[in-house]
């Protein structure tokens, strides 16, 4: 998904959909098909990288001596991304012999700021995996008219800087809107892949820009009421969400010398207990292993119990008591013991922080 925001995935067969990569793709072959032939092809089809050759419709055009725009629509399907109903539109004007192809961004098209990802700062936040779709479709295109590839494509989103602030981009240090992102063209709903993906990006531009210390939090509620607690700047707060493993397993490899980990009790209860995807459709809290818990840190067995036949973990912390916070400790302690058995060797200190739904800090353990 582009977006922060969470979604809960319906049930049933989804619609798969299209990325920005592969619409800015059939937009720039649309423009340069114009440009050269004078004519538009509607719809127009372009390969992806793993061979597929979706069609996709004209949402706009327009045609003059020196340059040609289209735009298209894009169709996330049924993932709930922000960008889906944008206009991606790309304009391709012809440049100087021997120029090649290049590359710039529009309206509502962010430009990099800070070193760490695949792109230089300053370049247009259109990733090299779009680029290579896009020149590939030109090139192909210049072939068999049998001229130069000398063309500079600007991709332009519409009211693309108001939906960057919902993605992850300013805290990649991205700035002015989206990003044309893609590997394979394809937009699979509800992809775990992608926010995983999204996580690496935010470990690499933290390591890039000198950052020591982030914090990985599952919700809004438990990043709060960390940055309470820690001045943590934007480009040290990465948006774990569910999925620990996919972010303890990249600091392995990419440490950073300090980790935060922040969320409510039932997810770290998970953890605790060596799950690391935090989903509720994924993994859930065993009610015996946290009863046995309760019993460990002094809980009577009535409340033990109880706890065994409760149905949620925050009615576990309820039963608990005034206890509430010697168990959230206890789950903190073995939470940050699962993180550093992920981690092995890597030297990165972990600090675990529990939170109530209210943003009371239930626990902290280093």
């Amino acid at each position: 998904m582009s977006t922060v925001e969470r979604a809960d995935k319906p049930a049933g067969e989804l619609r798969r959909g299209w990325t920005t990569g592969a619409c800015a793709t059939a937009a720039t072959k649309a423009a340069a098909t114009a440009l050269i032939t004078g004519e538009f092809p509607d719809p127009v089809t372009i390969r992806l990288p793993k061979g597929e050759t979706p069609a996709f419709a004209l949402a706009r055009e327009h045609l003059s001596e020196t340059e040609a725009g289209a735009g298209i629509v894009k169709d996330a399907g049924d993932d709930p991304d922000v960008t889906h109903g944008a206009t991606i539109i790309a304009t391709v004007r012809r440049s100087p012999p021997g120029a090649g192809i290049a590359f710039a961004a529009g309206d509502g098209v962010g430009t990099v700021t800070r070193p760490g990802l695949p792109l230089d700062v300053g370049e247009p936040a259109i990733n090299p995996v779009p680029r290579a779709m896009m020149r590939a479709e030109i090139e192909q295109l210049c072939g068999a008219h049998g001229i130069a590839a000398d063309f500079t494509v600007t991709i332009s989103v519409p009211g693309g800087e108001a939906l960057a602030q919902k993605t992850w981009n300013p805290r990649l240090g991205i700035a002015g809107g989206i990003s044309i992102l893609g590997t394979t063209g394809i937009v699979h709903p509800f992809s775990c892949s992608a926010w995983i993906h999204s996580i690496h990006r935010g470990i690499d531009v933290s390591r890039a820009n000198g950052v020591t210390h982030v914090l990985a939090a599952t919700g809004s509620t438990s990043e709060a009421a960390a940055r309470a607690l820690v001045d943590f700047p934007d480009i040290a707060v990465l948006d774990m969400g569910d999925f620990a493993g996919g972010l303890l397993k990249y600091l392995r490899a990419h440490p950073i010398a300090r980790l935060t980990l922040a969320g409510g009790f039932g997810k770290f209860t998970k953890l605790a207990h060596g799950a690391l995807d935090l989903h509720s459709g994924r993994s859930q809290v065993d009610m015996d292993w946290l009863a046995a818990r309760a019993r460990a840190i002094g809980l009577s067995a009535g409340q033990a119990d109880t706890i065994a036949a409760a149905n949620t973990a925050l009615e576990a912390l309820q039963i608990a008591g005034e206890r509430r916070y010697a168990l959230a400790g206890d789950i903190a302690a073995l939470a940050t013991r699962t993180a550093l058995s992920v981690l092995r060797d890597a030297p990165v200190q972990v600090e675990t922080l529990i939170v109530s739904r209210s943003g009371e800090v239930l626990a902290r353990h280093a």
